[in-house]
């Protein structure tokens, strides 16, 4: 789909439902109180009395029966409360697969330092990118450059609801990025960026709110006045890839416009039960409230302020003046009202539901420090994070191709006319770090045994305490062992100079044979 010349809905209006949704996830994954009562609100913007919009079937209905759905009543200000559970689980999300630095492999020397170079930057957007598309389902790596930042080109995350994807055969084809550089009430400028095979694409509009306009000249403003119209990769292949979260996507598997996207960490119930979450906390704020202690006083207890001043008790008045009262009876008394605050209740119910939200996201309340049992080992850690872990190779294998696409097109775009650099193109090996570190005593053991049983050799005790040293590293730290361990023929009890063997001298500095001394003929 080349750029649009102007007009229309944008994003496209058969994309609408999919960008509804995403509206929904990341009303969720932002956490801000007022944009989930926004999203939540009634869907056709008009809020009769009794709101008979909730009583509808489908997604109207839906969205009105959850709790971020019901309207504050006239005359009260809104006191619903958000637990950010969504939030924590993104970064749970990213932090499992991305914490460590993942290995990036290839057998070229110049073009595995020219990856070695880059991967700081790149583990950075990774984590950016992982986290949100924890959230929205995927995201996706573009290559951007810029000779004013930086000499060669680099890998960007772009977020998923601000894409346009082209799929053929389930592969991302062609991809449509957009942003808006400025908006107001009534106009919008535009920027969308196409990426297809050889080719990108740049083109600034001025429209609305939901619609293009106009295509106007990209010299119009200043992001965009040094970009060229079109720029010419010389590749064979898009300079994007689009990376899925998890697959399949359940809501959209017979939508053919979403049936390759990822699926959300909240798909399915798990928005119900963050509602649901949400509702219980703020009950239970709500009993905090209510539970204040009220006191009662006669009205001949508040002081007057004067005329249309009105008047205030003052709890804190040791001393109080004299009083008329009717009938002369002195004997008024103060009231207090104190309610209870179903704290058990409230606290059980939270921890039923948050147990139930990382069930349905397939995590372990080990990796969210909700467990009160401290693991010693690192394989008691990965014991009770078996499903976190579990979930996290689920999308590492997800991830780990299309990173490798990705690293390979930004090679070959380097290596193309563009830049020129010299480097060889490979597709490069991508392992994820260990997100639980290995006990170092337990190494140690192991390795002991293993040299016990003569069962393993320097090198491979040596890699396996050190996985992370290179060749030099290892091979110099090998050398070393064997130049520290004594020499079998030599008594290691032997005082020294008294370390004698085969071919020494002995005290008296003769030469010693072996076997018996020989008989002078």
């Amino acid at each position: 789909m080349p750029l649009p010349s102007g007009g229309g809905t944008w994003p496209p209006q058969h994309l609408q439902p999919i960008y509804n949704h995403y509206a929904i996830l990341d009303a969720w994954y932002t956490g801000d109180p007022d944009r989930l009562a926004r999203t939540y609100e009634d869907p056709t913007r008009t809020q009769p009395a009794n709101h008979p919009w909730q009583h509808r079937g489908g997604i109207t209905g839906f969205i009105g029966r959850m709790f971020w759905g019901q309207p504050t009543p006239q005359g009260e200000r809104r006191a619903k409360l958000h637990v950010p559970v969504a939030s924590d689980i993104c970064t749970m999300s990213s932090d499992l697969l991305f914490s460590e630095p993942p290995s990036i492999t290839v057998e070229n020397a110049q073009t595995q330092e020219r990856i070695d170079d880059m991967l700081p930057q790149l583990q950075a957007a990774l984590l950016e990118g992982s986290e949100v598309g924890a959230a929205l389902g995927g995201y996706y790596l573009r290559a951007v450059w810029d000779t004013s930042v930086a000499e060669r080109p680099w890998l960007a995350a772009v977020h998923a609801d601000a894409a346009v994807p082209e799929w053929r055969w389930g592969r991302l084809w062609a991809v449509t990025f957009w942003r808006i550089l400025e908006t107001d009430d009534q106009t919008c400028l535009w920027h969308l960026e196409h990426h297809e095979p050889g080719l990108i694409s740049n083109a600034l509009y001025q429209g609305g709110p939901a619609a293009l306009g106009k295509q106007i000249p990209l010299t119009d403003h200043a992001e965009t006045a040094a970009m060229r119209p079109v720029i010419e990769t010389g590749l064979k292949r898009c300079t994007a890839v689009y990376v899925p979260n998890m697959r399949p996507q359940r809501a959209w598997r017979n939508f053919p416009a979403g049936a390759n996207l990822g699926r959300s960490d909240f798909d399915g119930p798990v928005m119900q039960l963050m509602d649901s979450l949400d509702e219980t906390w703020t009950s239970w704020m709500r009993d905090i409230r209510i539970g204040k202690g009220r006191v009662h006083v006669p009205a001949s207890y508040l002081k007057n302020n004067g005329p249309g001043q009105g008047a205030f008790f003052d709890p804190d008045r040791e001393i109080y003046e004299a009083m008329n009262v009717l009938g002369g009876d002195d004997r008024m008394e103060l009231t207090a009202t104190q309610f209870a605050i179903r704290v058990v209740e409230h606290r059980d119910t939270a921890a039923e539901l948050l147990a139930a939200i990382l069930r349905a996201t397939g995590y372990s309340a080990q990796s969210f420090g909700l467990s009160g049992e401290v693991a010693i080992t690192a394989t008691e850690v990965a014991a009770k994070e078996r499903r976190s872990l579990t979930t996290r190779s689920r999308k590492a294998l997800y991830t780990a191709p299309e990173l490798a696409a990705a690293i390979e097109m930004l090679l070959q775009l380097e290596a193309s006319p563009l830049f020129s650099s010299g480097v060889t193109p490979e597709l490069p090996t991508v392992v994820f770090g260990d997100s639980v570190s290995p006990d170092i005593l337990q190494l140690a053991q192991t390795a002991e045994l293993m040299r016990r049983a003569e069962a393993a050799s320097d090198e491979t005790l040596v890699r396996m305490l050190h996985p992370d040293w290179d060749e030099d590293q290892v091979t110099e730290e090998v050398r070393l062992i064997g130049d520290a361990r004594p020499d079998p023929m030599q008594d290691p009890f032997a005082l020294p100079g008294d370390m004698t063997g085969p071919g020494q001298e002995g005290e008296d500095g003769e030469q010693e044979q072996d076997g018996p001394p020989q008989r002078e003929e």
